[in-house]
C-alpha cells in the first residue's frame, strides 16, 4: 500500500510540474540542448544540400572495376605486320606490372608524393588549393590543383574537367570512394593508361612512341622524368616551342625524385645533364604504308562500326579493334612504284603544275603551319617543303623534320604549265612544293595533273592484295581504284563476249569485221559503229581474232546477235555495272570502277565462281572474339601442326556461280592470245600463262589494262579526273600494258608459272587459228605465238567437225602406215598431260 501511495504521489507531483511537456520545456532551457539541435539541423540541411548539388547526380565508382578506356583500332597486312591504326586518342594499354618502376617514381614525385600513403585526399594540399581559390576568386586566374591521382582519376573517368570548387568537392568523395574500391596499383594503371600527355598520346607508352619514338621500356631516366612532367599541361612544355621551360620542370621532378628516395645522387646528376632528346612531331613509320588501302579499310569500318562509343561499342576510334587485312605490302609498293611512274612518264615535258598548296607563313611558324597541312610524299626521294623565303638566287625551303634547304634558281627552270616563264620566278613564299635532292641543294619537281588506279585480286578467294588510287594518298584523298566512275572501253569487251559464248556461239564463230548500223528511232535516227582509229573493216573473222584485235564492229556485231538484255545481264552478274541494253555498251559506254572490272575479270579466272571483293579478312574486338565477318567459325584443324590421319579441313567457300564455267574458261583462253599476239602483246616476254584485255576510251580519255595469272589479277587506268584527251599516242596497249607490266616483273618473280585450270567438259581441239576449222595431222607449236595452228577450248558438241569421207578406204596403205603413224604421230592426249591433266 505504501509503495501504491508512492507512485500516486509522484504521479501528482509530474502532473502538477507541467507532463512530459514541461519535461520538455526544462530541458530546453538549457544551452547546449540548443546547440545540439541546432547543429543537428544545419547537418541536415547541409546534407540536403550537399545531396541535391552533389550526391544525387555523383557517379558509381563502380563502374572503374570495368572500366575500358579508348583505345585506337590497330590494323595489320596479310602477314600481320601492322600498317596504321584509326585515333583520336593515341592509347597503348598497360598493366601495371608492364611499368618501368622508374616511370612510377617520376610520376609520382611530380604529381603525388605521398600516393600510397593518403586514402584519396592529401588534405593538407586540398586545404592549399581552397585558399588559393578564394585568393584568385575573380581575378580569372585558375588556382593550383591540389587534386592527388587518385583525384585525378576521378575527375578524368567519372566528372570531366570543369572548373569550380563544387568539382574538386565530387573529386574528393570519389576519390575516398575510389580508394575503397581499387587498390593502389589499378588506380595508378587506370591514371597512367588515360592521362593526356599531348600530340595526341593518351598514357605513357602511347606518350613514349610521340616524344622519342621508343618503346616505354626503352626510355632512359631522363626521358622518364620529361614524360612526368606533361600532366601539368603538354602544351606549356612543349620541347620545340618552350624547350627551356621543360628542362626545368623536368630537372625540378629530377630534384624531387632524389629528394624522396627514389634515386641516387649519381643518376640525378647524369640524367639532369641530358638534353631533353624528343624527336619533331610526325607520323609513326608504320602509318606510312597503303595510303588509298587503310583509307578503304577504314570507311569500310566506320560503315559497319560507326566512329565512337555512341555508335555502339566497337567505334572505330575507341573501339580497340584489331583489324586483319589482305594487303601485301610487296605488291601494294609495286603497284604504287608502277602507276607513279607510267604517271610521271606521261607528264613529263609538260612544265610545272604549280605548287602543291599554299599557306600563309609568318616568320618562324612555318614549320607548325607545314605539319598542320599533313601533306607528305612517299615517291622515291621527293619530299614535300615549304617556301620560307628568297634567299638572293635561292629560295629557302623548310621540311617537316625542322630541317631547311635551298632550290636555286638552277633547280627550278621548268617552264609554268599553260602560262609561260620560269617556275623559279613563280614560285611564291607559302607554296608547298616538291622537291628532290641534287647535290647539297634540291631541284623543283612536278606532280602530274594525270591519275589513275590499280587494284590487285586473288581470284580465287576475293581478296584484294594491293589498291593505289592516285599519286599519293596524302595529296590527293580521292580513292580512284574504288570511287572514280568511267568508262571500261575495250576491256569490257571480255564481259560481252561471255555472253555470246552463253547462248551459243564458240570461240571460232566466224562474226564479220564489217559496216554496223541500227535505226535509234525517230529521234536518234541512224548509229554507225566503227572500229578503234577508224581501221579498216578486215571481214568474216573468228571470234577470237576479234577480240585479239579489240574490233568494234565484230563485238556489237556479236552483241547484236546475243541480244543486248542478255549482255547487259552478264554484264550484272558479274558485278560490272547495271546497264540499259543500248549496244553502245557493248563498246564500253557504261561507267564502272577498276575495282569492278578487276573482280569480273577475277571471275572469269575462277571458273566463273564470284567472290565478293574484300579487304578485310576478320575484325576482333579488344578481347579477341572475332565480329567480323559475321557469324564467323574458327575451322577446326587447320592450325594443326601434323596431319592427324583425318579428313582434311575444308574452310568454306561463299564463291557464287554467276556465269558457265566453260565459258568463263573459253574466255580466258582467248584472252590468253591477246597477250600472245594481240594489244597486249608487249607482255608477252613474262613468258608465263596470263590472260588480259587493252582498253581505250574515245578521245582517248582514259587508257586501260585488266588481266593477269592465276595467282592474282591485276587492273589500272589511267586519265584526267576531269575527262581529258590523252593524245592519240595514250593506248591501252601502248600506255597501261606496260605500266602492267612494270608491276609484273618484279610482283611475278619466284612465283611458279600456273596453267588455267579448264573445267570438266572442256575439249581442247586443233583448229585453223584464221578460219576457225579443225585441223589433223598437224599439231601446235609453243615456239610460235603466230602460228597457224592452234589449241581451242571448245564445250562438249560445239567443236567443229571432220567431214565423214564416204569413198573407199585404201586399205593397203592404211596397213602399211598404221603402225608408223602409230609410233610418231602426236596425239591429243599428250598435249593434255603436258598441260598438268587439264580435261
Amino acid at each position: 500500500m505504501a509503495s501504491e501511495a508512492s507512485r500516486t504521489s509522484r504521479f501528482t507531483a509530474f502532473r502538477d510540474q507541467g507532463g512530459l511537456r514541461g519535461v520538455v520545456r526544462r530541458v530546453w532551457r538549457r544551452w547546449w540542448v540548443k546547440g545540439l539541435a541546432i547543429l543537428a539541423l544545419l547537418a541536415a540541411i547541409g546534407y540536403g544540400v550537399l545531396w541535391v548539388t552533389i550526391l544525387r547526380d555523383l557517379p558509381s565508382v563502380d563502374q572503374l572495376r570495368t572500366y575500358e578506356p579508348p583505345l585506337p583500332t590497330n590494323v595489320r597486312g596479310i602477314d600481320g605486320t601492322p600498317i596504321q591504326s584509326y585515333a583520336r586518342e593515341r592509347r597503348v594499354e598497360l598493366s601495371f606490372g608492364e611499368y618501368p618502376p622508374l616511370l612510377v617514381r617520376a610520376f609520382l614525385a611530380a604529381e603525388d608524393k605521398t600516393f600510397f600513403e593518403h586514402h584519396g585526399v592529401d588534405y593538407p594540399g586540398l586545404g592549399g588549393a581552397v585558399i588559393d581559390y578564394a585568393r584568385k576568386f575573380g581575378t580569372g586566374r585558375r588556382a593550383k590543383g591540389g587534386s592527388t591521382i587518385t583525384q585525378q582519376v576521378a575527375k578524368n573517368l567519372l566528372i570531366g574537367n570543369a572548373y569550380s570548387p563544387t568539382r574538386k568537392l565530387k573529386e574528393a568523395i570519389l576519390a575516398y570512394k575510389i580508394e575503397d574500391t581499387l587498390t593502389k596499383p589499378q588506380i595508378l594503371e587506370l591514371y597512367l593508361n588515360q592521362i593526356a600527355l599531348g600530340r595526341n598520346a593518351f598514357g605513357v607508352e602511347a606518350a613514349s612512341h610521340a616524344y622519342f619514338d621508343k618503346e616505354l621500356d626503352e626510355l632512359d631516366l631522363a626521358q622518364l622524368a620529361y614524360l612526368a612532367i606533361l600532366p601539368k599541361g603538354p602544351s606549356n612544355y612543349d620541347p620545340v616551342r618552350h624547350a627551356d621551360r621543360a628542362m626545368t620542370r623536368r630537372n625540378y621532378v629530377l630534384g624531387e625524385m632524389l629528394r624522396n628516395g627514389f634515386i641516387t645522387q649519381a643518376q640525378h646528376d647524369q640524367a639532369a645533364g641530358e638534353p631533353l632528346g624528343t624527336i619533331l612531331r610526325r607520323t609513326p613509320k608504320f602509318e606510312r604504308v597503303g595510303g588509298y588501302f587503310v583509307e578503304e579499310v577504314r570507311r569500310q569500318l566506320i560503315g559497319k562500326f560507326g566512329e565512337t562509343a555512341r555508335d555502339g561499342p566497337y567505334g572505330v576510334y575507341q573501339g580497340g579493334l584489331w583489324v586483319r587485312t589482305s594487303l601485301d605490302t610487296r605488291l601494294q609498293d609495286l603497284a604504287a612504284e608502277a602507276l607513279r611512274d607510267g604517271l610521271l612518264r606521261y607528264d613529263r615535258g609538260r612544265g610545272w603544275a604549280g605548287p602543291i598548296a599554299h599557306k600563309d607563313v609568318d616568320g618562324d611558324t612555318w614549320l607548325q603551319t607545314l605539319l598542320n597541312t599533313n601533306i607528305g610524299l612517299d615517291y622515291s626521294d621527293w619530299r614535300a617543303g615549304i617556301v620560307i623565303a628568297r634567299d638572293g638566287d635561292a629560295w629557302q625551303i623548310g621540311f617537316a623534320d625542322g630541317q631547311t634547304g635551298r632550290l636555286p634558281r638552277s633547280g627550278a627552270q621548268m617552264p609554268v604549265r599553260g602560262k609561260g616563264g620560269t617556275s623559279f620566278g613563280a614560285i611564291e613564299p607559302g607554296d608547298i612544293i616538291a622537291v628532290a635532292p641534287a647535290g647539297s641543294e634540291y631541284s623543283l619537281r612536278s606532280v602530274p595533273k594525270v591519275s589513275g588506279g590499280f587494284v590487285v585480286e586473288e581470284p580465287a578467294t576475293g581478296r584484294v592484295l594491293a589498291m593505289q588510287g592516285g599519286f599519293d594518298s596524302r595529296l590527293q584523298a580521292f580513292n580512284r581504284a574504288t570511287q572514280a566512275l568511267r568508262q571500261p572501253g575495250s576491256t569490257i569487251k571480255p564481259i560481252v563476249y561471255s555472253a555470246a559464248l552463253e547462248n551459243g556461239m564458240t570461240p571460232a564463230s566466224i562474226i564479220i569485221d564489217g559496216p554496223f548500223c541500227v535505226y535509234q528511232g525517230a529521234r536518234l535516227g541512224q548509229k554507225c559503229f566503227r572500229n578503234f582509229g577508224n581501221m579498216r573493216a578486215a571481214g568474216p573473222h573468228t571470234m577470237r581474232w576479234g577480240i585479239e584485235q579489240s574490233r568494234n564492229l565484230m563485238t556489237v556485231r556479236a552483241a547484236a546477235t546475243t541480244g543486248m538484255p542478255k549482255v547487259v545481264d552478264v554484264m550484272k552478274r558479274m558485278g560490272v555495272g547495271d546497264y540499259q541494253p543500248y549496244l553502245a555498251n557493248a563498246l564500253g559506254a557504261g561507267v564502272t570502277t577498276v575495282s569492278r572490272m578487276v573482280n569480273a575479270y577475277a571471275t572469269l579466272a575462277n571458273n566463273g565462281r564470284a567472290h565478293s571483293q574484300t579487304l578485310i579478312d576478320f575484325v576482333q574486338d579488344r578481347h579477341g572474339k572475332v565480329i567480323l565477318p559475321e557469324n564467323w567459325r574458327a575451322c577446326d584443324g587447320c592450325n594443326a601442326r601434323d596431319w592427324d590421319g583425318k579428313a582434311m579441313p575444308r574452310p568454306g567457300d561463299r564463291a557464287r556461280q554467276v556465269i558457265d564455267a566453260m565459258t568463263a574458261y573459253q574466255m580466258v583462253h582467248i584472252t590468253e592470245g591477246v597477250i600472245q599476239r594481240g594489244t597486249a602483246v608487249v607482255l608477252r616476254d613474262l613468258d608465263r600463262p596470263m590472260f588480259g584485255k587493252t582498253g581505250t576510251t574515245t578521245g582517248p580519255t582514259d587508257v586501260w589494262f585488266v588481266g593477269g595469272t592465276p595467282q592474282f589479277i591485276g587492273g589500272l587506268y589511267v586519265g584526267y579526273d576531269t575527262p581529258t584527251n590523252l593524245g592519240g599516242y595514250a593506248q591501252g596497249g601502248t600506255f597501261a600494258a606496260p605500266i602492267f607490266k612494270e608491276f609484273a616483273v618484279k610482283a611475278y618473280e619466284g612465283l611458279e608459272k600456273i596453267p588455267f585450270r579448264a573445267p570438266a567438259g572442256i575439249r581442247m581441239v586443233r583448229i585453223d587459228r584464221a578460219s576457225g576449222r579443225p585441223v589433223y595431222g598437224t599439231f601446235p607449236t609453243d615456239a610460235d605465238p603466230k602460228a597457224a595452228v592452234i589449241w581451242e577450248a571448245f564445250k562438249p558438241q560445239s567443236e567443229p567437225r571432220r567431214a565423214i569421207h564416204r569413198g573407199p578406204a585404201p586399205a593397203a596403205a592404211a596397213a602399211t602406215n598404221a603402225p608408223a603413224r602409230a609410233a610418231n604421230t602426236p596425239r591429243d592426249s599428250d598435249f593434255l598431260q603436258r598441260q598438268g591433266g587439264i580435261y
